[in-house]
């Protein structure tokens, strides 16, 4: 097997750890979350839990993936033999997000095509739902719909080329003019934006702090939720990515510097969006709250339907608006896609070529199905269920594991000493041994709990009141599967010699 990549410059690591982190979720989740969860005083519980979760589980996980050098799965079994199939359910959960995730990207690219005429008419979701993606009723499939099928086939190409390339010809190279171009496009779109009429109406919504909501036990599940879903954190990623970092590299300012890049993005995000919707807001007549959104709904109904209002350059900024949404995808999809793509590489003991070939291939060929005209409600039910049940119960697990079970926040805390300018004091084990476990178990019993009054919401008890067999086969087998064959992963075989040389002088010990 070929010797293992490395970065070539720190500042490649930190642009790519970046870029991971920077997602579709920090455009259309954060705004909404900080605005629905006390405004201005949103940032009190949402900088605790940055350095009480966010930064001490990157921490961990950086110093995991840079002393052991391994994939995820490599990693654990490192660690713990018994501990593999973690890394795996990991790469799985990963991987079933890459196949959508890629998706979502190709709406972005045929929304910049369409900003430029503003062909989605006045009409925004009616165009998104039956022009464009011709929805049919949930758990059809229906044909293939070319307006997002070949967007999509150029994703791929685009992605898996890079990550052919490998980990400094390829990733490094693309971050570093990715995330640039990101950033330079996204603070143009917010100094257009907050020139708005109704801009200081719509800051004013996101900034003004409702101080009692911070005695709410549900704005600080948000608070932690955001940081842990932003970050990358808990599935795979960061592993994978500080495995190729040097021997001697600086761990924890690496991470200090990620956790707060993916902030301030938030942040810069959270001042467009909502100078946007003031404007909006001012157009039609109404309150802030009347046009706030997140998601799907935000990018692709609302945003269309601002952009049809603007004074000027209209088809301009939404082309930037979208080629944004693009950018911060393919970076995120790259790192998503490179942790099966390791993975293969390490167990199997085959060439990077042949990793991206086959695990990008097929994920690439199981994209497909959320590129039919039933593909938005598959997307929908998988995103749900992989989220809630996968990555939020898989976070728990691998804190509960680390630091309960094998007892090694003093040894990766150690280890991250020995090699980083800033030490880690009293708060990093305290977070990770008592503050991390007891949230991230709320946060699953919170979301248990709510999986379970939704049963008298909907019409058929399931979420969004799809039907039973949809919900089975489009959701909790989806989510079951990404574990069930991670233990099968686990249980076979390793061809690389390095895992089992590793393995035989643990046993030695």
């Amino acid at each position: 097997m070929e010797t293992r990549s490395q970065w070539g410059t720190r500042a490649g690591f930190i642009l790519a750890a970046i870029g991971s982190a920077v997602g579709l979720g920090n455009i259309w989740r954060f705004p909404a979350e900080a605005y629905g969860n006390g405004g201005g005083a949103f940032f009190i519980p949402y900088l605790f839990a940055l350095l009480t979760a966010g930064i001490p589980i990157l921490i961990m996980e950086f110093t995991m993936g840079q002393k052991y050098r391994g994939s995820a799965p490599l990693t654990f079994r490192k660690m713990n033999r018994k501990t593999e199939f973690i890394g795996w359910w990991a790469v799985l959960v990963a991987f079933v997000i890459s196949t959508y995730y890629s998706v979502i990207i190709a709406w972005a690219i045929s929304y910049a095509y369409f900003s430029i005429n503003l062909s989605w008419g006045a009409d925004t979701e009616g165009f998104l739902f039956n022009d464009y993606l011709k929805t049919v009723a949930p758990g059809q499939i229906g044909n293939l719909v070319p307006g997002v099928f070949i967007p999509l086939i150029l994703v791929w190409i685009v992605v898996l080329f890079i990550l052919f390339r490998g980990v400094k010809k390829g990733i490094e190279i693309a971050n570093r003019i990715f995330i640039p171009t990101l950033a330079i496009i996204f603070l143009i779109i917010v100094i257009r934006a907050v020139t708005l009429d109704g801009a200081l109406q719509g800051l004013q919504a996101f900034f003004e702090p409702d101080f009692s909501s911070i005695f709410s036990g549900e704005v600080w599940v948000a608070a932690y939720g955001q940081i842990f879903f932003s970050l990358s954190i808990a599935f795979a990623i960061m592993i994978t990515y500080s495995s190729y970092l040097p021997k001697n590299s600086d761990i924890t300012n690496n991470a200090f510097i990620t956790g707060f890049g993916n902030s301030s993005f938030e942040l810069l995000a959270g001042i467009g969006v909502f100078s946007v919707l003031g404007f909006m807001a001012g157009q039609s007549g109404v309150a802030v709250d009347e046009v706030v959104s997140d998601g799907v709904g935000l990018a692709f109904v609302v945003f269309p339907a601002i952009i049809n209002e603007f004074p000027g350059l209209n088809g301009l900024f939404g082309f930037l608006f979208f080629a944004s949404l693009v950018l911060a995808g393919l970076t995120s999809l790259m790192s998503i896609s490179e942790t099966y793509i390791a993975g293969i590489s390490d167990k199997f003991n085959i060439s990077r070529g042949k990793a991206v070939l086959f695990g990008g291939g097929i994920a690439a060929l199981i994209s497909l199905i959320y590129a039919t005209q039933g593909g938005l409600f598959f997307l929908d039910t998988a995103d749900y269920f992989i989220n809630q049940f996968g990555v939020a119960m898989l976070g728990l697990v691998e804190v509960v594991l680390i630091a309960w079970l094998l007892r090694q926040v003093k040894n990766l805390k150690n280890h991250a000493d020995e090699l980083s300018d800033i030490k880690l004091g009293w708060w990093f084990p305290v977070s990770l041994n008592v503050i991390t476990p007891i949230v991230l178990g709320y946060m699953m019993f919170d979301i248990l709990r709510l999986n379970i009054l939704k049963l008298f919401d909907t019409p058929t008890g399931n979420y969004e009141g799809y039907s039973d067999t949809f919900i089975l086969f489009g959701g909790w087998s989806v989510a079951a599967a990404a574990l069930i064959i991670g233990v099968f992963m686990a249980a076979t075989k390793w061809r690389s010699k390095e895992a089992k040389g590793y393995s035989d002088q643990r046993e030695a010990k």
